[in-house]
C-alpha cells in the first residue's frame, strides 16, 4: 500500500518526452495511477478511531477557506477523550496545514489531500500523507474525519469519464445484450427462443404454418424491444442509458428490430450501425465490436485490442520477430534500449526489488506475500536489499524502467479475449521493439546494454540501467 501511495505522488509530475506523441500515454497512465490508488484507500482502515481525513478543495477556491477551517477543528479536537484517538488527529490536522503551505493557490483540476495514521497489513502503524491534482475538476468542497478514507468523490470522476455503448445481438436462437464501457465489456441479459423454421408440408394448412411462423417472429422481436428499453433505459429519468447503439445479426431479424418500429424511438435515434454477423452470442458480439470499431473510437477495450493484434501479428514473422514477452525477456531487452512499447497487465504478479549491488531482483507476487518476514521467491533477503523495500513491478515500470529507456507503457486491463489470451500465455508482459534482438546471444545484449547506459550515463540516468543483471534472466 505504501509503495502504491507514494506511486501514486507522481501522477501530475511534469513529463520529460516531448508531447507529439506522449499525452495519450501519459494520460493513460495517471487513470490507471489514480484508480490503483483509490483501489488501495478503500481498503485501509485508521487505527485510532475516526482520524484520517479526506479533504477535496475546488479550483479557484481560496486556501485561506480550508486553512481557517483546519484551525477550527484542532481547537475542536483538544475535547476528544480518547488520548490517542486525540493526537491522532492533531497530528493528521497539522500535517494537512502544512501540505496546503507549500501550494500558493489551487491547481487547475482542485486539491485533494489524503492523511492519517492507517494500519499495514502486519499489523502496524504507518502515518501517510497524499496530496494530488485529480484528472477532472473538483466540484464542490469536501472535509471528512472518519476511520476510513472517502474515495468516492474521485472514483465518479474516473466512471463519467468513459462512454457507454449498447449491443443487442440476435439470430434465431436467441438474443445478447451487453455493454461496452472503457475497457469492460458486460453482458446484461441474455434470452433463448424457438422459432419455427420454413417447410414445404402443411398442404391445404401451409399459409397458416407461415402466419403462425412470421407472428412467432415477431412476438420475439417485440420482446426483444421491451427487454432493450428495460436494458437501456434509465428508470428513473427514461433517458438512454447509453451513448450509441449497434445493432447486430444474421438473417433479416436485425433489419426488423430497427425499420419495423418496435424500438423504443428513444433508443432508435441513438443507433449507430447494423452490422451483419454469422454467429450469434458472444462470438458475435465479438464480431460485433471489430465490425463497428469505426463508430466506437476512443475506448480503451478497443484500444487493446489493437496493441495485443500488433503483438500477436509480429509473433507470426519467425526468428527475427520484433517482439518479446515474458518478464525477464521484456527486462533484458527494455535494459538495452531495443523496445519501443511495453504491453504490460495492471494486474502484473510480481513485485521488484533494488538489491545493495544494484541488480533488479524480481519476485512472483505469491512468493513475496507467503514469506512476509523473511525469504522470498528468488532468495533475495528483503531485510538485506539496502535501497529499496519490493514495489510491484508495473510501478517500476512507469516510474524508472520505461521513462529511462525511452519506451512508452500501455498499461491493459486485459478483459478482451484478447487481453486474457495475453495474460494466461504471455505472463502478462511484452514489449515491440525498435530492432531485431538475437537472443541466442545474451552477450551481444549485455554488451549492447552497456553501450546504451554509458550514453545515458551523460544525462545523469544511468542509475536506472545499473540496476539491471541480465545474469537472472
Amino acid at each position: 500500500l505504501v509503495v502504491v501511495m507514494a506511486t501514486a505522488l507522481a501522477v501530475n509530475q511534469p513529463s520529460a518526452f516531448s508531447a507529439d506523441f506522449r499525452s495519450q500515454e501519459l494520460q493513460q497512465q495517471q487513470q490507471w495511477k489514480l484508480k490503483r490508488l483509490l483501489r488501495a484507500l478503500d481498503g485501509v482502515r485508521g487505527h485510532n478511531g475516526t482520524s484520517l481525513i479526506t479533504l477535496l478543495v475546488p479550483p479557484r477556491h481560496p486556501l485561506s477557506r480550508p486553512a481557517k477551517l483546519l484551525a477550527e477543528e484542532i481547537g475542536a479536537a483538544g475535547n476528544i477523550k480518547s488520548r490517542a484517538n486525540r493526537l491522532a488527529v492533531l497530528w493528521a490536522l497539522a500535517s494537512v496545514q502544512q501540505r496546503l503551505k507549500v501550494y500558493s493557490r489551487v491547481p487547475d483540476n482542485g486539491l485533494v489531500i489524503f492523511c492519517g495514521t492507517i494500519v499495514t497489513e502486519d499489523g502496524k502503524e504507518k502515518k501517510v500523507t497524499i496530496d494530488l491534482e485529480p484528472c477532472k475538476p473538483v466540484q464542490s468542497p469536501i472535509y471528512l474525519c472518519d476511520s476510513r478514507f472517502h474515495t468516492e468523490a474521485l472514483q465518479s470522476m474516473l466512471e463519467t469519464d468513459e462512454r457507454r455503448f449498447g449491443f443487442i445481438v440476435l439470430d434465431g436462437s436467441g438474443a445478447l445484450f451487453a455493454v461496452l464501457s472503457g475497457s469492460e465489456r458486460r453482458v446484461l441479459h441474455r434470452m433463448s427462443v424457438e422459432l419455427p423454421r420454413k417447410h414445404g408440408r402443411g398442404g391445404q394448412s401451409a399459409v397458416r404454418f407461415a402466419r403462425i411462423r412470421l407472428e412467432k417472429r415477431h412476438n420475439y422481436l417485440r420482446k426483444v424491444a421491451e427487454l432493450a428499453s428495460g436494458l437501456f433505459l434509465e428508470p428513473d429519468s427514461g433517458r438512454p442509458a447509453v451513448d450509441g447503439l449497434v445493432l447486430a445479426g444474421s438473417a433479416d431479424f436485425k433489419v426488423e428490430l430497427q425499420q419495423g418500429g418496435l424500438l423504443d424511438a428513444r433508443l432508435a435515434g441513438k443507433t449507430l450501425q447494423v452490422v451483419d454477423i454469422a454467429y450469434g452470442g458472444e462470438v458475435g458480439l465479438n464480431q460485433a465490436i471489430e465490425l463497428a470499431s469505426d463508430c466506437l473510437t476512443g475506448l480503451a477495450y478497443l484500444e487493446e485490442k489493437r496493441c495485443l493484434a500488433r503483438l500477436f501479428e509480429e509473433l507470426g514473422h519467425g526468428r527475427q520477430q520484433l517482439v518479446c514477452y515474458g518478464v525477464g525477456q521484456t527486462v533484458a531487452a527494455l535494459e538495452s534500449g531495443a523496445v519501443d512499447t511495453v504491453l504490460a497487465w495492471e494486474e502484473l504478479p510480481y513485485d521488484c526489488v533494488l538489491t545493495a549491488s544494484r541488480q533488479l531482483k524480481l519476485i512472483p507476487r505469491q512468493a513475496c506475500r507467503s514469506a512476509a518476514g523473511g525469504q522470498h521467491g528468488d532468495g533475495v533477503e528483503v531485510t538485506d536489499c539496502g535501497l529499496d523495500e519490493p514495489r510491484p513491478l508495473i510501478d517500476w515500470l512507469a516510474d524508472a524502467g520505461c521513462p529511462a529507456a525511452g519506451a512508452q507503457l500501455r498499461v491493459l486491463a486485459c478483459r478482451s479475449p484478447e487481453g486474457v489470451q495475453f495474460a494466461n500465455g504471455f505472463g502478462g508482459l511484452a514489449g515491440l521493439l525498435r530492432y531485431p534482438l538475437d537472443w541466442e546471444d545474451p552477450e551481444s545484449l549485455q554488451s549492447g546494454a552497456q553501450t546504451d547506459a554509458e550514453a545515458v550515463a551523460d544525462e545523469d540516468a544511468s542509475d536506472v540501467y545499473d540496476c539491471f543483471d541480465l545474469g537472472d534472466y
